[in-house]
Parts: structure tokens; sequence; C-alpha cells
């Protein structure tokens, strides 16, 4: 077989035949960064040929025209005496919807979006982001002068904000900050950052923080941390330093000085990224602290198109939130250039400590880091402990999932001819083991194999 040399595009895909349910994939890719589909062509580019061309020529547009609302090239080619069809996808600004679903493509996979996901995906598309949309429930009088006053003297002591503008009227500074709209409504971003109780709106406004001993099921204390976000990582170092983390006493001559274990300047810019880049409307942010090491996760995966290596190289700034972010950056906390990472990693690096292991987990992102005081035999058992081993029922399990994510318990166990029992026995094992995650309930919620 001949093989032809594709349009360099992003996203290639081949299909050796034509069925309507490729309408989702033009649909993904439209809302995404775009494709080129060709059909009538294997994985290993080879022209297979199609038949019926000069129908699918008119039907494929057609089609995509009617039930997307959308144009795509369509062209015909042949090559080696057989016929083969070429769609190029363009990236559309407005959401595009399939028969009333919204599907995107993400990586390798195809994803219908619903409920959040949903949510953040059309607003993004109209260049807006979740706490920029006004609350009408909320008034000024809902807003902490304290919490308004802090944030003012700290970008007054960061030369962020001016004195004058120090003294300006609250409706001045909202406006400023773009926390209202034209109307003076408050936006959910003013909320989160000055309410006096904003879990009165929001829920999922907490920073849950548990010591663990000997596994998860070894909870030896907890605390919960609510309020403004504007000032939650402060009180999140506080009671880290008091009863978490470890302060070490050194003297220099007469002068004592107790230092925290970790870098707390790369902490704070930790905690920042938890605060600002979570999805509100998922749940709480959970830092767990271990004998030899810290994990902070939040809500909320990284933007599409970034991995954890983006993070440590140069790149620009995705704020999820960008109001929120912008009093961040006013209030001289962080900047807005990306470079949180590279800030986090010179901090733990001075400190003698490996860089904090940042990865997508269970629909949030999972920031891991070391303590000082954890030894190097720690270190060298936590590596071996990482291997983990399953067996062949889980092992099939796992690549069940790999291939459908909405797989049941009905599903899996017919599958692999086993009993339900067995399968909801095996999955809580892999649960415990970190292997698999579930993200969602259990109607409409899905299994995350998780690769490490």
């Amino acid at each position: 077989m001949s093989k032809i040399k594709p349009k360099e595009c992003q996203n290639v895909e081949f299909k050796t035949s034509w069925n309507d349910k490729y309408l989702e994939w033009i649909c993904g890719f439209a809302n995404a960064q775009g494709a080129v589909m060709y059909f009538g062509v294997n994985d290993d580019h080879e022209v297979v040929g199609l038949k019926n061309t000069k129908k699918l020529l008119e039907d494929i547009p057609n089609k995509v025209v009617n039930y997307l609302g959308i144009v795509v090239d369509v062209n015909l080619y042949e090559q080696g005496g057989l016929e083969y069809i070429e769609v190029v996808i363009e990236p559309s600004n407005v959401p595009i919807s399939y028969k009333g679903k919204y599907y995107y493509r993400s990586g390798s996979t195809m994803q219908e979006l619903n409920g959040a996901s949903l949510q953040q995906f059309v607003l993004k598309k109209m260049g807006r982001s979740w706490d920029d949309i006004v609350n009408d429930r909320a008034t000024i009088d809902d807003l902490d002068q304290s919490a308004i006053d802090y944030f003012l003297r700290k970008g007054y002591e960061n030369g962020r904000i001016s004195d004058e503008e120090r003294h300006e009227p609250i409706e001045m500074l909202l406006e400023n900050l773009n926390l209202v709209n034209e109307e003076g409504k408050l936006k959910n971003a003013a909320l989160l950052l000055f309410a006096k109780r904003p879990q009165k709106y929001f829920t999922s406004v907490q920073f849950k923080i548990g010591r663990f001993g000997a596994d998860e099921a070894d909870l030896m204390f907890q605390d919960v941390v609510e309020g403004n976000i504007i000032q939650m990582a402060d009180r999140v170092v506080d009671l880290l330093k008091s009863k978490y983390l470890i302060m070490p006493i050194i003297f220099k001559g007469m002068n004592r000085i107790e230092k925290l274990e970790v870098p707390e300047e790369a902490l704070r810019e930790i905690l920042y990224n938890a605060i600002i880049h979570k999805d509100y409307t998922g749940v709480h942010i959970q830092m767990r602290v271990w004998n030899d090491h810290v994990e902070v996760w939040n809500d909320g995966e990284l933007p599409i198109g970034f991995t954890p290596e983006t993070l440590l190289k140069l790149h620009s700034s995705h704020p999820r939130n960008r109001n929120i972010a912008n009093a961040f950056f006013k209030a001289g906390f962080i900047d807005a250039w990306g470079r949180g990472y590279k800030k986090i990693r010179e901090g733990f690096e001075a400190a003698g400590l490996p860089m904090p292991k940042v990865e997508n987990f269970c629909g949030g992102v999972r920031v891991t880091f070391q303590r000082k005081g954890a030894t190097e035999n720690a270190t060298e058992n936590a590596t071996e402990n990482s291997t983990v081993k399953i067996n062949k029922t889980q092992q099939k399990m796992l690549a069940i999932i790999h291939e459908d994510k909405y797989a049941t318990y009905d599903v899996i166990a017919k599958q692999l001819g086993v009993e339900r029992t067995t399968v909801w026995r095996n999955i809580k094992s892999l649960q415990k083991k970190g292997l698999l995650c579930r993200v969602g309930g259990d109607k409409g919620g899905y299994w995350e194999v998780i690769d490490d």
C-alpha cells in the first residue's frame, strides 16, 4: 500500500472508514486546538481507500453544518488507485455541541464535558473565568474591612499599591481590581478574597490539614482553616509552625534563631498556587503531613497543554481565576510571569532538599515535597516501597479501565468472567495502593488510572 504525508498539525487522526460517530470527534477537535482527519487511511499512513466518496463529499460537510453549526474543509484525494478524504477542522472561538453534548479533545482522549468542567470550558471560550461571575446575593456589607486593610498594607509594603490608592473609597478599590461589574455588584472573586464569611457562598473555601502516621487510616490529628483566601496562606503557615512542622533552634553568637524545616518562601509559593488555581466549584484544599514528606492537593488540573515539566521551564502564566491572581499580584504575593515553580525549585535547592514533585492527581494538582528531617534511609525505603505488586486480575482490570474510564462493576465483571464482588474487592485494593482513583460520584463519575 502507498503512504501519504499528512499535513503538519497539532492533532492528526487516521480512520479507515467514515461513521457518523466521528461527528463527536470533529466537535471535540473544534472545541480544542483543531485537527486534520483522514478517512480511508490507516494508522500507518497507508491508503486503504473509501467507497461512495462522491456521496461522502456531500454528506460530511452537510452533517457538520447541520449538527455542529461549523464549516470544515473537505477534500478528496487519490493515491495508488485508491481514494481518501481529508477533513480540516479549525478551532472554534465559541463552544460547539453535538446533539446537546459538548466534547473536547485532550491528549489522546475524547472527553464529554459536563458539570463544573463544562462551566469552566464555556467561560474560557467567552474569555472569562469562574471568579468573574457576579454574585447577586452579596453586597459590600458582606466584606471584611480588616481583610481589605491587610491587602492594602501588604500591597503598599511590596511596592505594588501607592499611598494614594490605600486611601481611596472601597468602591474604587473594587472597581480597580475588577471585582465588581458595571452596576457595582460583587463578583465571586471579591467574596473569596474579602468576605467576612465566604463559606456562606462557597462551601469549599477551606484548607484541611491532617497529620498521618503509618498510613491513610492512621490520622493522628487534623485542622480546618476557613475564612477569606487573601489571608489563608498566613493562617496555614502559622498553624504548620505551631503544630505540624519542626522549627529547629540554632544559635549564631548570642542570637537564637528558629527556622522552619522547609524553605518558608517556597512553601508559601506552593500554598499561593493551590489557593489561586483551585477550582472553587469543587472540594476543599487538602494537605497531608507525613513523617518524611508533605502533600498539598487542590481541585482542578493543570491548564490544557501543560505538564509538570512545563512548570519547570520558561512558560506563560495561565491562572484559573484571573481576578484572584491579579489581587495576589497587587498584594505582592506572586508575580505575573509564570516564575512560581522556578522560585520553588531555587528555594528547595538552597535548603538542600529535592525539588517538589508536581502531578495531575484525581482531578486536581498534587505537590509532594520532602521534609528536612527525612533521613536517606527513609527516602530509600519509600522508593523501594513505591513498587506496588498487583495480581493478574487487577492488571486486566486496569487495562479495561484504561480503555473505558466509565466502565461499571458489572461491565468489568462480565469482561473478566468473575463475580461482581471480586471486582469490588480488587478495585478497593487498587485504590488503597494508589493505582486507581474515582473522580466524581457513582453516577456521572469515572475512573482514573494513576500511571505511576
